[in-house]
């Protein structure tokens, strides 16, 4: 049986949702805040208190009177104790690696935390209240000599043991806390993410993230002893005092499976989502009981909320309403009256507290750039948000209604908008599925990494900063002339924040929670690999990508280097869908060169009347090798990108297929520089006879909207909440096709042009990992992208985010 939320019909919030924002009952001055994603919070709980890079973990003492936080992101990662009466930081410590384990012994005079690829558990010790030195309790050599990654932990006092299980091997190692020495190391066969010890210490639960299942472990024999088939990644799991019922959230399919452990079966399933939906997008990642143990709260990290619901019943649970959280919620515990809350990406954008400050250079290229660098350090996207924790105080039945209203109301999502999207009637895009579209062949370009600022911020039509465009007309005039004889587009902004989850957010409207909790750590430099475009399977949103979606509705596809790379592909859904010569990720090949494959590819296609309906297409060059010494340098690189595109669109609308074609075109993410409005902002493009020539475009749109209007062209269902939410781009076109080619721009600087300097920025190039993209801390090559346009001796402007309070602009049509 499977528990859906009544709640949304209750409250009379299926009808049209009020157009005015819901503030935070307990803070009425609270403004509503409009994401980049747009989605909205009004996070319950007050200003709360701040915490560190992605807060994973928090956990209780047997007393309630300490708090600890495990903080995982990609920036600095730290151990936090606080005062959960006070909501005071009592202590704070550095940790070089760490991962989500987190627990204290029963006496609270020991902390053990995950510490992640170092291949150890690190062991606290707790005196007045602040943290000591840590012991080590070592589980192998560390990365990369070994691949192991502790990841949840429980620890059992009176036998002296510690419990870990691994997200890397994909085991179970049982730890002597006396001679910390290993007991017993047993195989998992999937990635695991948390483990419990029962009451008695007899049973251990353990859910495995990467196998879907309810693991029951023998503490005595040794062994696996029940295994229980749950819905998609299972992360969090608790239970009640006595053992008896377990709870565990299955993030991939917003559902929570509540289990009686004597009978060893799952006596219902709950649905966490805002409505029923079999949508992926809520992403139920954390779970608490009430002191009472009649209350459950669900931690719904991309609905931005808490779902609560009634378990006094076991088997009979029932809705009781939601709680407005921060961004990403990750983690919720209870004390006494309060729910305290970690919001893994904290409150808001943040805006850069530094402008850019001028300077004037001429690069070696001969033309004259902007006049800007900025005082103040790089603020890198992936260490950008931090987090907080919120303390709310457990709602009566009219205030969880109240916050209940207000979370529908951040929310874009509704059923209606799975089978009618938003939109005008009449143009080339469908509304609904079963109309059809005059488009018949869609290409979809995906770039690599670059701000709207960086490259269109020199356009006077859009909302640009010119001080911060490193790659201007001079070297994107393609870019440029796209966007000026088409429709330019100054609002748009990518769903990602680095490659890791770009290339799921450009493919599938979503990336899962092992994408979104995993990138931060190879990002930060702390092992790890690129595993996050198709080649290993945990990281596959549940439903598939967007290929997967074409096959099961019978549209033709085909790639040319995206999750493919010279006739090879992880993805099962690819195989026999791919150009065999077209490259994947490779600094070394141009970009200009993927497009004459592709252009011979497609002429081959054309004369057999075989064109796809769907074509994917990658054109990488723009991501730049830094100045790694004797690579192209990063302004060649960046107009090899900008020419191939515009003999991409030039050959392509010299075909006999142009007049039911169109051309989509966005970067996977938008991480490697600084733009003024948000660090999300991207340049995106729209291509095709039906587009709204000479049009400017100030709307709010995101890669999932690109993608839904994509969809909507294909006939294809929305892949997540996410774009069923989305806003298409029916704005940018008309009714009526007007087919006048693109003749592409001639390149105004060399293409060829190789790094010969060595510098400091030529060193840390020569460190760069370059045969995987952000395989490359990317911090360090935004800054020597830079250095190498504005001067070695140039400060760096960080990426500005705005809170996004102010309203979208009107569209410009002259």
């Amino acid at each position: 049986m499977k528990t859906a939320f009544a709640l949304a019909a209750a409250l009379g919030l299926l009808a049209a949702r009020p157009a005015a924002a819901q503030v935070p009952a307990d803070d009425p001055r609270a403004a509503k805040i409009l994401l980049p994603n747009g989605w909205s919070l009004t996070p319950a709980g007050g200003p709360g208190l701040a915490l560190g890079d992605l807060p994973l973990n928090m956990q209780l003492s047997k007393s309630g009177q300490l708090l600890a936080v495990t903080n995982n992101g990609q920036s600095t990662q730290t151990v936090q104790l606080i005062d959960p009466v006070t909501h005071m930081l009592l202590d704070e410590k550095v940790i070089g690696k760490s991962w989500y384990g987190l627990g204290f012994n029963d006496k609270a005079d020991r902390l053990y935390v995950s510490g992640a690829n170092d291949n150890i558990i690190l062991v606290y010790p707790i005196a007045a209240r602040k943290l000591g030195a840590p012991d080590t309790l070592r589980l192998g050599k560390a990365w990369p000599k070994e691949k192991i990654s502790p990841a949840g932990l429980a620890v059992d006092g009176s036998r002296q043991r510690l419990y870990t299980v691994t997200k890397e091997d994909n085991a179970l190692y049982v730890l002597d806390l006396k001679t910390k020495r290993t007991l017993n190391r047993l195989a998992l066969g999937h990635e695991a993410y948390g483990c419990l010890l029962a009451p008695d210490g007899n049973t251990l639960y353990i859910s495995l993230w990467g196998g879907d299942e309810l693991l029951a472990y023998d503490t005595r024999t040794g062994q696996i002893r029940q295994r229980l088939a749950t819905e998609s990644h299972p992360n969090e799991l608790i239970q009640t005092r006595s053992g008896r019922y377990l709870f565990v959230a299955n993030a991939n399919d917003n559902s929570v499976s509540v289990v009686d452990a004597k009978s060893w079966k799952v006596l219902e399933t709950i649905s966490s989502a805002l409505y029923p939906t079999k949508l992926t997008g809520s992403t139920p990642n954390g779970l608490a009981l009430s002191p009472d143990e009649k209350t459950l709260y669900i931690a719904n990290a991309d609905n931005n909320c808490l779902a609560v619901f009634d378990v006094a019943k076991p088997g009979k649970s029932t809705p009781q309403g939601f709680i407005p959280t921060g961004w990403y919620p990750t983690c919720v515990r209870t004390l006494g009256r309060q729910v305290l809350v970690a919001n893994g990406k904290g409150f808001s954008s943040l805006p850069n507290p530094q402008g850019p400050q001028p300077v004037k250079r001429t690069d070696n290229s001969g033309y004259q750039l902007g006049s800007t660098a900025a005082a103040g350090p790089v603020q890198y996207i992936g260490g950008l948000f931090k987090g907080t924790l919120s303390f709310v105080p457990v709602p009566g039945v009219a205030q969880l209604k109240a916050y209940s209203r207000q979370v529908y109301a951040n929310t874009p999502f509704t059923p209606a908008l799975e089978k009618e999207a938003l939109g005008v009637a009449g143009g080339p895009v469908p509304r609904r599925a079963g109309e059809v579209s005059p488009i018949k062949h869609v290409f979809y370009i995906i770039k690599e990494n670059r701000t709207y600022d960086q490259v269109l911020g020199d356009m006077a039509q859009g909302n640009g900063d010119s001080t911060l465009c490193i790659f201007p007309e001079r070297v994107t005039p393609n870019h440029h002339a796209l966007a000026r004889e088409f429709v330019l587009l100054d609002n748009f902004y990518v769903n990602a924040e680095v490659s890791a989850d770009g290339h799921n957010w450009s493919t599938a409207a979503y990336a899962t929670d092992y994408v979104e909790k995993s990138w931060p750590i190879s990002y930060g430099g702390r092992g790890g690999t690129y595993d996050f475009e198709g080649t290993r399977k945990i990281a596959y949103p549940r439903d598939g990508f967007i290929w997967d979606y074409c096959q099961r509705a019978g549209r033709s596809y085909r790639s040319y280097g995206e999750f493919a790379e010279n006739g090879k592909t992880p993805l099962k859904s690819l195989e026999g869908h791919i150009c065999p010569k077209a490259p994947g990720f490779d600094m070394d090949v141009k970009d200009v060169d993927r497009v004459r494959i592709w252009a011979q590819d497609f002429d081959s296609l054309l004369a057999r009347g075989a064109v796809p309906q769907f074509s994917t297409i990658r054109l990488s060059n723009d991501h730049t090798s830094g100045q790694r010494l004797g690579k192209i340098s990063p302004i060649s690189a960046v107009a090899d990108n900008d020419l191939a595109l515009g003999q991409f669109v030039e050959h392509l609308s010299h075909s006999s297929i142009w007049n039911e074609s169109v051309v989509f075109v966005l970067e996977d993410d938008a991480q490697n520089g600084p733009d003024h409005v948000d660090a999300h902002r991207s340049p995106a493009f729209v291509i095709s006879p039906y587009t709204r020539r000479g049009s400017v475009d100030h709307t709010l749109y995101t890669t999932a909207g690109m993608l839904r209007t994509m969809e909507l062209i294909l006939g294809l269902p929305p892949m997540s909440q996410y774009d069923a939410a989305a806003r298409p781009l029916f704005g940018v076109f008309q009714a009526a096709p007007a087919g006048a080619p693109y003749q592409a721009k001639t390149a105004r600087v060399p293409l060829d042009t190789r790094n010969t300097a060595w510098n400091r920025s030529a060193e840390r190039s020569a460190k760069f990992n370059l045969t995987h993209e952000d395989a490359t801390p990317d911090r360090d090559l935004t800054e020597v992208v830079w250095k190498a346009i504005r001067g070695e001796d140039a400060a760096v402007p960080a990426p500005r985010r705005g809170a996004f309070l102010r309203p979208t602009p009107k569209r410009d049509d002259d």
